[in-house]
């Protein structure tokens, strides 16, 4: 009975203990991230294209041409390209055409015919987009040459109406945006790595994160195959061959990676007063107080009246009143915490406004009671 009871005992004992290994495994597993979320191949990357063009078949809503004379100059040269010769100093008067830029990016790797999104946007003083026809835009790289060009119908998310000079509106009507509404003329020169060796840039400089990418390429691809050059570029072997390197790259990208700990960072949005905090930030035990200083100033017009019968004039005086209040701000412990949790429970229970938090993380962190680099976006 007892030899039974033992071995009962010894099968939970083993189940238990390989149902720990397994969530342990599996929470390593959850903390890892892919390489293709950390790092990017350099010499594969989207390359931004812009261009000029014109909206036409606008509703009444186009630029007015006596206040942006670049319209009317572009029609008529697009129009003396069409064959179509205008009156020497004839000023149009157009409501129905716009002037736009077009922006479009070109992926990596992308062939002659291949479409884009472009996004058309107004550059004048046009009123709306909405319903309006992209005529044909080559669309220029940094290098001055055309690599696509863009053509279509525009969708405007937005919407308005306005009358009697009451005016309503939703979203922009200014910008718009053409779905797969450009065509690829000219592919960018492919990447080759030099000497079979491509270099893998972190987006983000870390040497901790470097090294730990380094282990897990050699682990799974085998050793020697990367080294890191410094905190953010990893230099990788590929194969010579084309069709075995988009393997090797795709292995490569699959590899998961534990990066190293981020460091703590708090920033704060100054337009917004937004504050945001990693996991990272931890504070030390530390006293602030903080009080609020407004000032309040009313002012109401005071008539004076002359006598009667001095032919004097009715005068009217501004007089202000200033008031000036403070709040009174008492001592508050703001006890060390490990966790952002507690961060933020010490901090909540100051009281205080986001605006003020700002001040307040900065009197921290000149104390030296908070652990964190403040950045200020």
């Amino acid at each position: 009975m007892l030899a039974r009871f033992l071995s009962r005992l010894l099968r939970v004992s083993v189940i238990s203990l390989a149902l720990g290994v397994a969530f342990g495994a599996f929470a390593t597993v959850a903390k890892a991230e892919r390489l293709k979320n950390l790092a990017t191949f350099q010499g594969v990357r989207d390359n931004p294209l812009v261009g000029y063009g014109l909206v036409v078949g606008l509703d009444n809503t186009g630029d007015q041409t006596m206040q942006t004379p670049f319209t009317t100059q572009s029609l008529t040269n697009m129009l003396s390209q069409l064959g179509i010769t205008l009156p020497a100093g004839k000023n149009m008067q157009l409501k129905n055409v716009a002037a736009v830029m077009v922006t479009a990016t070109l992926p990596a790797f992308a062939q002659p015919g291949s479409q884009l999104d472009v996004v058309v946007s107004s550059m004048g003083n046009a009123k709306s987009l909405r319903g309006g026809t992209l005529l044909m835009t080559p669309l220029k790289g940094a290098d001055g040459q055309v690599y696509a060009i863009a053509q279509g119908n525009m969708l405007v998310g937005g919407a308005g109406a306005s009358a009697n000079g009451s005016k309503v509106q939703i979203n922009q009507l200014a910008v718009g945006r053409i779905a797969n509404g450009a065509i690829v003329e000219r592919a960018v020169a492919p990447f080759q790595p030099d000497g079979g060796v491509l270099n893998l840039e972190l987006k983000e400089t870390d040497f901790g994160t470097a090294e730990r990418v380094v282990e897990a390429i050699n682990r799974s691809m085998g050793g020697g195959v990367a080294a890191a050059l410094d905190g953010r570029t990893v230099q990788v072997r590929a194969p010579s061959a084309p069709s075995a390197r988009v393997g090797f790259l795709a292995r490569i990208e699959s590899i998961d990676v534990i990066p190293a700990k981020a460091a703590a960072k708090v920033i704060l949005n100054a337009r917004t007063g937004s504050i945001v905090m990693n996991q990272a930030v931890t504070v030390e035990d530390c006293a602030v107080a903080h009080g609020n200083l407004s000032v309040v100033i009313n002012t109401q017009p005071v008539i004076s009246q002359p006598a009667p019968f001095s032919e004097g004039r009715t005068v009217v005086a501004p007089v202000s009143q200033i008031d000036m209040r403070q709040q009174g701000g008492s001592l508050q412990v703001v006890k060390a915490g490990a966790s952002l949790a507690a961060v933020v429970k010490g901090l909540n229970a100051l009281g205080a406004t986001p605006a003020d938090l700002q001040t307040i993380l900065e009197a921290m962190r000149a104390a030296g009671a908070l652990r964190a680099e403040l950045e200020v976006i």
